[in-house]
């Protein structure tokens, strides 16, 4: 009979994005090798992205400093899409005109692609793994996803995703183990960044 073992899910946002988003500017290209260099020692079964350019760009950077044989997996699950839109009566009375403006441009189609890949997301990337050995992968995503999978982790409603940002290059890091309660045992860390390169994507928060 097969048992089971811990995952370790490394989440990452891209790095910083040229205008464009045609790919990374120079300080998110530093982003992602400082990341990278940072996750060297650790035994990363995958790294999974999403297909846009701003995604790939920053695996690619990564893996460029991780061991050799570490793959790399597009996967639109990793990618750039709205996981759910929730309706008036699921947000708070205070935030909802804010939230549902921030979503008001999301068209039908989105909004129900989005729900199919988030669901996915939850099947392929959370919860414990079969076997005997723990699992370590890394995502590299966009913000909406990493706030959508946090958001899981903490048993939180579904539109509890909206709030949650993420700077550029930043590591969250989530742990499903058997048998024990899930934790979020890193967000939005940026230790690996100089001080120069930290916050980038959300400049309205407090640098602290």
């Amino acid at each position: 009979m097969t048992g089971s073992a811990t995952r370790y899910l490394y989440l990452v946002r891209h790095g910083e994005a040229l205008p464009d988003e045609s790919g990374l500017t120079e300080g998110g290209r530093r982003q992602a090798t400082l990341l990278g260099r940072r996750l060297a020692d650790v035994p990363l079964t995958a790294v999974h992205h999403g297909p846009l350019p701003r995604a790939e760009e920053t695996a690619r950077l990564i893996g460029d400093q991780l061991p050799p044989g570490v793959p790399l997996r597009v996967s639109e699950v990793a990618g750039d899409y709205v996981p759910h839109v929730p309706s008036r009566d699921e947000l708070p009375a205070e935030s909802a005109d804010s939230f549902l403006r921030f979503l008001a441009d999301t068209t039908d189609e989105e909004r129900e692609h989005g729900e199919v890949l988030a669901h996915r997301a939850l099947d392929m990337f959370t919860g414990p793994v079969d076997g005997e050995e723990d699992r370590h992968e890394l995502v590299v995503t966009h913000n909406f996803l990493v706030a959508w999978l946090v958001r899981d982790a903490m048993h939180a409603p579904r539109w509890r995703w909206l709030g949650l940002d993420h700077c550029n290059a930043a590591l969250t890091v989530i742990r499903y183990a058997p048998g024990r309660p899930v934790m979020v045992l890193l967000l939005n860390d940026m230790r690996h960044l100089p001080a120069e390169l930290r916050w980038t994507g959300v400049p309205l928060l407090p640098h602290l």
